[in-house]
């Protein structure tokens, strides 16, 4: 079963990488499917304590997040908040909030902020939003196959 959900999520994860990044929309659909992958992978790891723990802090950081993300976008930008972040990006960053323990989610998840600035960046286009949801998708895809394959000892207990 482990097998089914780590391909699925490798699918999922380069669909909404590819969506995102040719055509600028993603379906919804994929990111509670992502969620669901992520937290069955992680559930299979740790104890039921932890994971229910996990989630939630994980899901106050999102939160925290996107408190933040709105109020620089009211009152530094003047812009509205779906002007500053899509509703993809949103929608992927709770479904990210099933896949690890607290602080790996934190440190993994601002990576993959760092490296979507990178990314964008270096293949910047005439264009003035970036595909976050894709960038990141993308830098958690690589993240789960370097674990799986040995190159991370372990993104869950960190």
């Amino acid at each position: 079963m482990d097998i089914l959900a780590k391909i699925t999520l490798i699918i999922l994860f380069f669909i909404v990488f590819y969506q995102d990044h040719k055509e600028r929309q993603v379906h919804w659909f994929l990111f509670p499917l992502i969620g669901l992958c992520c937290g069955f992978l992680y559930f299979s790891e740790t104890i039921t304590e932890l994971f229910v723990t996990s989630i939630l802090i994980n899901a106050a950081f999102v939160f925290l997040l996107l408190f933040l993300v709105y109020i620089y976008s009211r009152f530094k930008l003047k812009a509205s908040f779906f002007d500053s972040i899509g509703l993809g990006d949103i929608l992927l960053f709770f479904g990210l909030a099933f896949a690890f323990s607290s602080v790996s989610f934190i440190v993994i998840f601002i990576c993959s902020l760092i490296f979507s600035l990178i990314l964008y960046v270096v293949t910047k286009k005439n264009t003035s939003t970036v595909p976050l949801a894709g960038y990141m998708s993308l830098f958690f895809g690589l993240t789960y196959v370097a674990y799986w394959f040995g190159f991370i000892n372990s993104v869950y207990s960190i």
